[in-house]
């Protein structure tokens, strides 16, 4: 079934809708929620809200691509129960992933930092339209699903020195340009 017919089924409210969203994108969904959590209990939870913040959003929403969107439901709920679970104990792969690019990232906790953080949103974005598709790939395994390097290293038919260095490159080449756009000191 294709995104635009599951995409229909939630505006015409059937439960269906949830079934084939599942069948489709429910393993990315459960896997961005796994690579933050580390738990297989709060994962099933998370991807069954994932699939409530879905329904409770489309309609009015047409989101595109579909997956990204769930994926991004997700990914907010998951990081949710994750700071919830873990006030005072690391996850180590998402911490992992958060702490490499702590360095680079200004830390948003006041209201005045919200604009910031918006202007961070678009040069992230502008930066990431700058690399070429294999280092964006890396990118975003790395810090929107929280990859393991390991994995990532495999995915990308690699050796985890190689992502590990790629990586590091690529958060230079970040500092570079948050600096270039004024947005780091």
């Amino acid at each position: 079934m294709t995104d635009t017919e599951i995409i229909n089924l939630f505006f015409e409210r059937s439960e269906q809708a949830i079934d084939e969203l599942a069948k489709k994108h429910g393993n990315a969904v459960a896997r961005v929620a796994r690579n933050i959590l580390g738990n297989e209990q709060d994962t099933e939870e998370c991807v069954n809200d994932t699939y409530l913040g879905a329904w409770n959003a489309i309609p009015p929403h047409r989101p595109s691509p579909l997956r990204t969107f769930v994926c991004k439901i997700a990914r907010n709920l998951a990081t949710k129960k994750y700071h919830a679970n873990t006030a005072v104990i690391r996850n180590s792969q998402y911490d992992l992933a958060l702490d490499d690019l702590a360095e680079i990232l200004p830390d948003n906790n006041s209201v005045e930092e919200a604009y910031e953080t918006k202007e961070l949103k678009v040069a992230i974005n502008g930066f990431l339209a700058t690399l070429n598709p294999s280092d964006r790939f890396l990118f975003m395994r790395r810090y929107w699903y929280s990859d393991p390097v390991k994995d990532i290293a495999k995915m990308a038919h690699s050796t985890t020195n190689s992502v590990t260095v790629r990586l590091f490159r690529i958060r230079k080449k970040l500092k570079l340009y948050l600096e270039k756009e004024g947005l780091l000191v």
